[in-house]
């Protein structure tokens, strides 16, 4: 008898202890407000829909989501913020968007000249020493880096021709903030940074020549095209690491397996958009040139020009001690990978 109260103790307290770990666990809801810059039509836009799809039914219902598209909340430049002081709870733009904040941002949001593929740059970030780089940059500013996803790279969406850098010389075009402007123009070109709703309508009224906008996909979405009719493919100029960045207090408090969760579906968003960008991007390169879309892929030698002129700008931005740390990192990488310019 007393064995048989024993065993019935024992299963009693084992469901006790069962119970309190679906209430710390499973039971627990998180609400997140999320915003991101990409409009929900665009690649990237359904990309990040099926993100928060993933995290919310992996959770069983209990990590809920609101998503705000195309910077409807706050502008482009202004999600990280709005994240850290508690008017979002994340950002899903990108650390180029922070590079007034600290110069260190522009070597998590967008290297230039330095990785050829999606692959080696998210192989840095998670077995390169990249996410170990970054994390105290982050956590300085209240914010947690979740993950990235990486597109690849970019094309121009132009109203002139530009198969070279000579073509670069007075030629106007939007620009995010940060190294890029920079780089340009020590090749002649006329940067404008402005916000990333606002090309379409800049191109339209000719304020611009061309735009740094996005992946050839996305920018077909974006209707850059319509008017645009010259662009590169590949692209080689930019590789933005589109990122996912929380408010660490509300980060932290979540339960593990909600973190875990978020960590594990941007990994997996980010093999996803590797992958969908390279079939959506020659599919939409197809498609440009059936409508009479010029596009040019650079030379070897035109692309070694640009190479240089990228990695000769990165000491200018390696001037605090994040961004010394992650330039750094980057570098004995890409001397591994072989892509440092000589």
């Amino acid at each position: 008898m007393k064995l048989l109260n024993f065993a019935a103790t024992s299963v009693a307290v084992a469901a006790l202890a069962t119970g309190a770990a679906v209430a710390d666990g499973h039971d627990t809801k998180t609400t997140l407000r999320i915003q991101t810059h990409y409009a929900p039509e665009t690649v990237s836009g359904k990309l990040a829909a099926q993100y928060v799809e993933d995290i919310q039914a992996m959770s069983g219902g209990n990590i809920e989501v609101e998503m705000f598209y195309s910077s409807s909340v706050v502008k482009s430049v202004e999600t990280f913020d709005a994240a850290a002081t508690g008017i979002l709870d994340c950002d899903m733009t990108g650390g180029g968007y922070q590079t007034g904040k600290n110069s260190a941002f522009q070597f998590v949001g967008d290297i230039m000249g330095g990785y050829s593929t999606p692959y080696q740059q998210l192989s840095w970030l998670y077995y390169g020493g990249g996410r170990e780089a970054a994390a105290p940059l982050y956590n300085k500013y209240d914010m947690e880096l979740i993950g990235w996803w990486v597109y690849g790279q970019e094309s121009f969406a132009s109203t002139k021709p530009i198969a070279s850098t000579e073509d670069f010389k007075d030629w106007k075009f939007r620009s995010p903030p940060g190294m890029e402007t920079k780089i340009f123009e020590k090749l002649g070109a006329s940067p404008i940074v402005m916000d990333f709703t606002e090309i379409f309508t800049a191109l339209e009224t000719g304020i611009i020549d061309g735009a740094d906008a996005s992946g050839l996909a996305n920018n077909v979405g974006l209707g850059l095209y319509d008017i645009a009719k010259y662009a590169n493919f590949p692209g080689f100029h930019s590789m933005p690491s589109d990122h996912l960045a929380c408010n660490k207090a509300v980060f932290d408090a979540m339960p593990e397996a909600h973190q875990r969760i978020m960590k594990v579906a941007m990994e997996a968003l980010a093999l996803r958009t590797a992958l969908t960008f390279e079939k959506a991007n020659a599919e939409a390169a197809a498609t440009l040139r059936e409508q009479g879309v010029t596009l040019s892929e650079w030379s070897t030698e035109e692309l070694a020009k640009f190479r240089a002129a990228a990695q000769a700008t990165w000491p200018e931005f390696a001037d605090t001690p994040e961004a010394k740390a992650l330039v750094e990192s980057h570098m004995a990488y890409l001397t591994q990978l072989g892509l440092v310019a000589e």
